[in-house]
C-alpha cells in the first residue's frame, strides 16, 4: 500500500506547489508544470517522459485512484485533503479532485529530437498558435493518428500549460516535442533530417486527399486567421481541405485531425 498524507492546513509547505493555481498558470512554476484529471494521470506516470513530483486528491478520490497510483513511482508522495482545503489551496473549486505536479525538465535539442525518429516519420509543426484549446486539441490529434513528434515556434503557448495538457487528455506528456527558436530554425531542420513539409492553407494548391505522403512528413499548421506567414508557405508545398462555398475555413484544430488522418500511417 502507498502512504497516503493528510494535509489538514492549506499553507503547509508540502503543497506549496499546488497554491493558487490559475495565478501560477500565467506566472509559471519553477520548472513545474499541473496535471489534473484521472485520465491525464494516467498517461503521466504511464508515459513517464516526465518526473511526477507528488499527488494532491481530493479525500473521496482515494480509493478510486489506486489502479492509477500504481503506476507511479514508488517514492512518489501522495497528499489527501478536504474539499475546503484542497479548494483553499487551489484557489478556486476543484471538482475532480486530482492533481499533480510534475518536473518538465530540459526539453530536447530540435535536431535531436528529429534524429531520434523512425526512418518512416510524421511530425507536426505548429507556428504563431497561441491559444491553449487549439494546442491541447492538436496533441491529442497527433496523438490519435500516430504522430511521432510536436514541434512548435517560440510564439506558440505553452503545450504543459494546464488547460492545454487537459484539452489534450494527456496527450501533451506523451507526444515528444520541442520549441524551435523561430520559423527557419524550424524548417531548417525539418529539411534537414529529410522531412517533406506540408503547408495547410485554406490557400493551399494541392487537395489533402491527393496527397502522397512522403517517408518523413511535416505538416504546418498556423494561427487562426492569419495562417502561416507568406514566406514560409513559398518555402514547401501548400496544402487545403475542401470544404462547401461560402465558407472561409476550419478551425486549426478540427483541420490538424482531417489532415492528420489523410496523412496517418496506422
Amino acid at each position: 500500500m502507498r502512504e497516503i498524507i493528510r494535509i489538514d492546513d492549506p499553507a503547509d509547505p508540502r503543497v506549496a506547489p499546488y497554491l493558487s493555481i490559475r495565478e501560477r498558470d500565467l506566472a509559471g512554476r519553477e520548472g513545474r508544470f499541473v496535471a489534473e484529471g484521472k485520465v491525464v494521470l494516467n498517461v503521466l506516470f504511464s508515459a513517464r517522459r516526465f518526473e511526477a513530483e507528488s499527488v494532491l486528491l481530493l479525500e473521496n478520490r482515494v480509493a478510486g485512484m489506486a489502479e492509477t497510483l500504481a503506476r507511479a513511482s514508488a517514492g512518489m508522495p501522495v497528499y489527501v485533503a478536504g474539499q475546503n482545503v484542497l479548494d483553499a489551496i487551489a484557489g478556486f473549486h476543484i471538482h475532480r479532485g486530482v492533481l499533480a505536479v510534475g518536473r518538465r525538465g530540459t526539453p530536447p535539442e530540435i535536431g535531436a529530437l528529429l534524429g531520434a525518429l523512425p526512418q518512416n516519420a510524421l511530425v507536426v509543426a505548429l507556428v504563431g498558435l497561441a491559444n491553449h484549446d487549439n494546442v491541447g486539441a492538436i496533441f491529442r490529434n497527433a496523438a490519435a493518428f500516430g504522430a511521432d513528434a510536436v514541434l512548435l515556434d517560440a510564439t506558440c503557448c505553452d503545450p504543459l500549460y494546464r488547460k492545454a495538457i487537459r484539452v489534450s487528455v494527456g496527450a501533451a506528456l506523451k507526444v515528444p516535442f520541442t520549441v524551435a527558436r523561430d520559423t527557419h530554425a524550424l524548417l531548417a531542420a525539418l529539411s534537414g533530417a529529410g522531412f517533406a513539409s506540408l503547408a495547410l492553407s485554406p490557400s493551399g494548391r494541392v487537395g489533402i486527399a491527393d496527397v502522397r505522403p512522403a517517408i518523413r512528413t511535416a505538416l504546418f499548421l498556423g494561427t487562426e486567421g492569419e495562417g502561416l506567414p507568406p514566406e514560409l508557405m513559398r518555402a514547401m508545398t501548400t496544402v487545403r481541405i475542401p470544404i462547401a462555398g461560402g465558407f472561409d475555413s476550419l478551425n486549426v484544430a478540427a483541420a490538424s485531425a482531417v489532415a492528420l488522418h489523410r496523412l496517418a500511417r496506422i
